[in-house]
């Protein structure tokens, strides 16, 4: 009877254990209360911190924060002294916050974000976004990464506008409780990618001549690189052209707070044939594509400021 009560025991704590992480999950996964009193503390302190306004906000991904160099920085704040946003703990992501000009343009910079894979929920990874759209007049949201090519065409380099994506993580930072304040409970994302700003896009390209591809971008949970079974799966059965491991939640909440969004992606390196991916490897080839995409940027924001 002794062993009958200790495995009764036992399963009524797992029982118990399982209920407890089911309802941390359901309070840090979801958009509470004390979520929305997060993003009011964060917005207090960001308009405190940061006197100057924009109308463009570019998220500078894995590698590519070399586009800070040619930005007039004004202030700056890393992500650790910010409430409630964190430090990065990725390797190519500065995770500073920067205000500053270019070619006498003001914006901000996002120099790095912060990732589920480190452990956080979709609503934390995206905290900072969010605040900053609360507390400043932003209208443009250009969100950049370094992706695997899925599509054969691609090469190591190449810069792909997002004309969509698969938010294969499965996870929303929705999800939960909805701030009327902020956007509507059903966001439309027939077209979360902006086509308008897109076709400025290419067309500045060309001027500059700079190629874009174009394709659709599939976010996973990260942080280990996909299988050959699933590269085949993703290429095959999704039909994506590349594939990463953030963006999709940035993108609707930009769209759930009525922002336009453009989407860049780096081919960091393709999954087109069999081979050994790193991290390394990623940062390595975003060097070298660091002055075409600042090139890019520099072209593009002031006129996504002016026809905002």
């Amino acid at each position: 009877m002794k062993a009958c009560r200790s495995l009764s025991q036992t399963r009524d704590n797992r029982r118990q254990l399982t209920m407890m992480q089911n309802r941390s999950n359901q309070r840090h996964d979801t958009v509470t209360p004390e979520y929305e009193q997060q993003v009011k503390e964060l917005s207090a302190a960001l308009c405190e911190r940061f006197s100057g306004e924009a109308r463009v906000l570019v998220v500078a991904g894995s590698g590519l924060g070399g586009f800070v160099r040619s930005v007039q920085v004004v202030q700056s704040a890393p992500y650790a002294e910010l409430p409630h946003v964190g430090a990065s703990t990725v390797a190519g992501h500065a995770g500073t916050l920067v205000y500053g000009m270019v070619n006498d343009t003001p914006l901000f910079l996002m120099n790095g974000r912060r990732h589920l894979y480190e452990g956080i929920s979709p609503q934390t990874s995206t905290l900072l976004l969010r605040a900053l759209l609360v507390a400043k007049p932003i209208r443009v949201v250009v969100l950049s990464n370094a992706a695997g090519g899925l599509n054969r065409c691609f090469q190591v380099g190449d810069l792909m506008l997002i004309s969509d994506h698969i938010n294969w993580m499965f996870r929303n930072p929705l999800r939960g409780r909805n701030v009327e304040a902020w956007g509507p409970r059903f966001p439309d994302c027939s077209e979360i990618y902006s086509a308008r700003l897109r076709a400025l896009a290419r067309e500045l390209a060309l001027e500059i001549g700079i190629n874009l591809r174009e394709g659709v971008y599939l976010g996973g949970l990260g942080p280990s690189y996909e299988t050959r079974a699933e590269v085949q799966m993703l290429r095959g059965v999704f039909a994506a052209d590349a594939v990463g491991m953030s963006t999709v939640h940035e993108a609707l909440i930009a769209r759930h707070m009525d922002r336009e969004v453009l989407g860049i992606s780096f081919i960091s390196n393709l999954l087109t044939e069999p081979a050994v991916t790193t991290h390394e490897e990623v940062m390595e080839n975003a060097r070298l594509v660091e002055d075409k995409f600042s090139r890019l940027l520099n072209a593009l924001v002031p006129k996504l400021a002016a026809e905002a």
